[in-house]
């Protein structure tokens, strides 16, 4: 089978053109209007950043919300939604302002921000790049996960869910290639079987490599 070609990525992150939020009714309003590549940054480019590392929420509303706004249960709620699970960031936004105006509806004030713990809507671009390995065969995938930097990790196999075919892998597509679904089986559906959103990618590259050496180990 052709070698898959690992590759590696960074954000080049910058203002969106949005003014900031101080309360809860402002970041509906901002949601609502936003880009999808606003709300793409927010729920899942998010994880790349290097400061970010929130063990209980994945996603930059759910900790503004907590950390900011005071608000747990918006937290959670904003927290479980999981912008993987949904077939288009559309849905997604739908999801979210559907989270928002039922907390919004449950508050008799609004919660708001202290000036300079405002939120500040971002997008950024994603610059793609060589990482200088080649993974010739599946049984080698262990190994080569485990050596990933987080960004190869997110863009193999996070970001590629956004690429077209929609909601596959990068590895998962290399796998099936030339017709080689059937006797890679086992390898995706070790894959498959992943909760990919709730994991820092540190642990997610752990987990990955994990599973996979559990097959070469198992055969």
């Amino acid at each position: 089978m052709t070698p898959f070609e690992v590759k590696d990525c960074a954000l080049l992150a910058r203002m969106s053109g949005l003014p900031p939020a101080f309360n809860l009714r402002e970041l509906r309003e901002r949601v609502a209007a936003c880009s999808e590549n606003v709300l793409f940054h927010h729920y899942c480019e998010t994880t790349l950043r290097s400061t970010f590392d929130n063990p209980d929420y994945r996603n930059d509303f759910a900790v503004w919300s907590k950390l900011y706004l005071g608000d747990r249960v918006l937290a959670e709620r904003l927290g479980i939604l999981d912008p993987y699970s949904f077939p288009s960031l559309g849905e997604l936004r739908a999801a979210t302002l559907e989270v928002i105006d039922e907390r919004l509806g449950e508050l008799t004030m609004i919660p708001w921000a202290r000036p300079g713990d405002e939120f500040f809507f971002m997008e950024a671009t994603t610059v793609i790049f060589s990482a200088g390995m080649r993974i010739a065969h599946p049984s080698d995938l262990a190994d080569a996960i485990r050596k990933m930097t987080n960004g190869s990790v997110y863009f193999h196999f996070l970001e590629a869910r956004r690429r077209p075919p929609f909601g596959k892998d990068d590895f998962t597509s290399w796998l099936f290639e030339n017709e080689d679904g059937e006797r890679n089986r086992l390898y995706i559906e070790a894959l498959a079987s992943i909760d990919i959103y709730f994991h820092s990618l540190a642990d997610l590259r752990k987990e990955l490599a994990a599973l996979l050496s559990g097959l070469e180990e198992a055969k």
